[in-house]
């Protein structure tokens, strides 16, 4: 586009110089807008024939300047539009291999700070960033999430077709990270609508009050933001060193960190407190088991055991 607006002005300057060499159809002399007007129809080829150079300096102009000028303006023209179309088509192309792949991806709705947090926990985690799909309405956050190197989609993932692009019945699950509790309200009953119920969904909010809303709306796991929050600066103020340990846990790469892993058959029957790994609960048919209490508690085939991991021994894994 520069080089096609410099060649034009060029082309205007070398025209007007010489306006009097020209003659047009109201024989009244050339102007600086009749200089435009020559020159871009002259470039594009379109010749009118309304101003025509009659002196032979304008002609020689014309064979020495002007045609080639005319023929640089359309190998820019054509040499542009044909590269647009390119990139286009491989962007297409891209997209379509991208989408005959994917599979078992997680979906992200919103790529403010609670979505940018939960993307870096993924990622942290050794999932692979390519299964991973932000669905984000602002410009800004969303050229952010392409810059990360993830595959962003730009709309509302309140509306069906922005989440069917994002291939919403492949996916693993779902994160609703949104600025409102409306938004992620309408969300979950969209994705639960395309999918029947067979994609999980996590979503946050920030009230108490709308989490029940949001379970009935079809979402399976809801973090309410706000209480959260208020625990944890209560935790602060009576017992600050909790917090430190807390933070120590959600932080990978360092210190402790809660880890999650199917049991081995040799612990099967076993009491989960004997296991050399710290185990804090089991997941059994896909719920809790404290391990707390006084009864006694065997593993079974299937459990989960979520347990407290060393993380410089041990490096990152799969964290819970």
């Amino acid at each position: 586009m520069a080089a096609a607006i410099t060649l034009v002005l060029l082309t205007v300057g070398v025209i007007y110089l010489d306006r009097d060499g020209y003659r047009d159809v109201n024989e009244d002399g050339l102007t600086l807008l009749d200089s435009f007007y020559y020159a871009v129809v002259s470039l594009s080829t379109t010749g009118y024939g309304d101003i025509t150079p009659v002196t032979p300096e304008a002609r020689f102009m014309n064979i020495v300047f002007i045609t080639p000028a005319r023929v640089l303006f359309l190998i820019i023209l054509v040499g542009t539009t044909l590269e647009v179309l390119t990139d286009q088509y491989r962007n297409s192309l891209r997209v379509t291999r991208w989408r005959r792949k994917l599979k078992d991806h997680i979906i992200v709705c919103g790529y403010g700070t609670k979505g940018r947090a939960a993307v870096s926990a993924l990622l942290e985690t050794g999932y692979d960033k390519s299964r991973i799909v932000v669905v984000e309405s602002n410009d800004v956050a969303l050229r952010q999430a392409a810059s990360h190197g993830l595959v962003a989609i730009e709309g509302n993932a309140t509306r069906s077709a922005v989440l069917e692009e994002a291939d919403v019945r492949k996916a693993k699950s779902v994160i609703i990270a949104t600025d409102t509790d409306e938004a992620s309200v309408l969300i979950s009953l969209t994705v639960r609508q395309l999918t029947a119920g067979q994609v999980r969904i996590i979503a946050a909010v920030r009230e108490q009050e709308n989490a029940a809303l949001l379970k009935q709306s079809g979402a399976h796991h809801v973090i309410v933001t706000s209480s959260t929050a208020g625990r944890l600066l209560g935790m602060t103020t009576t017992a600050p060193p909790l917090i430190d340990v807390v933070e120590d846990l959600l932080t990978p790469g360092q210190g402790m960190a809660l880890a999650m892993r199917s049991a081995e058959r040799a612990e099967v029957g076993r009491n989960p407190r004997e296991l050399q790994t710290l185990v804090v609960a089991l997941i059994r048919r896909g719920k809790v088991v404290p391990l707390g209490g006084e009864h006694s508690m065997t593993i079974e085939t299937g459990d989960m055991l979520i347990y407290i991991r060393d993380e410089e021994k041990n490096g990152v894994g799969v964290t819970a």
